[in-house]
């Protein structure tokens, strides 16, 4: 396996390992989603720092990394930056909270829908 390869397998485990922590141990939405978005963005910034000090092999290393490694990870921090919008943007009380949800639902719907091209490439 190609050091790359190996450190952004570490890498991405040890996020992955961190978030299903998380999900488990915070009870507090907004705090849970605060810490998923510091692990990635530490996550994305160690990638960074390991492609500064050791560069790519190869033309082709660099593109699988820049096409499909490291977009998994921002992938993964677009998601949990939008849930922590929707979190804390969220009003309080049973009716509100039902008809903001509904609302926030229909424009991600809206969205992939008009974005729909986009993820078939």
């Amino acid at each position: 396996m190609k050091r790359m390869d190996k450190f952004y397998n570490e890498t991405y485990l040890k996020l992955e390992t961190a978030i299903q922590e998380l999900e488990i141990e915070t009870d507090c939405p907004i705090k849970r989603i605060e810490a998923v978005i510091h692990h990635i963005i530490q996550s994305l910034a160690d990638l960074k720092d390991f492609v500064l000090k050791n560069d790519f092999k190869n033309m082709e290393e660099e593109i699988h990394f820049f096409k499909y490694q490291k977009p998994v990870i921002v992938s993964k921090l677009i998601y949990y930056n939008a849930i922590y919008k929707i979190e804390t943007r969220r009003p309080y009380g049973n009716k509100r909270t039902k008809k903001y949800f509904t609302k926030e639902l229909k424009k991600l719907k809206r969205f992939f829908e008009n974005n729909l091209d986009f993820y078939k490439y």
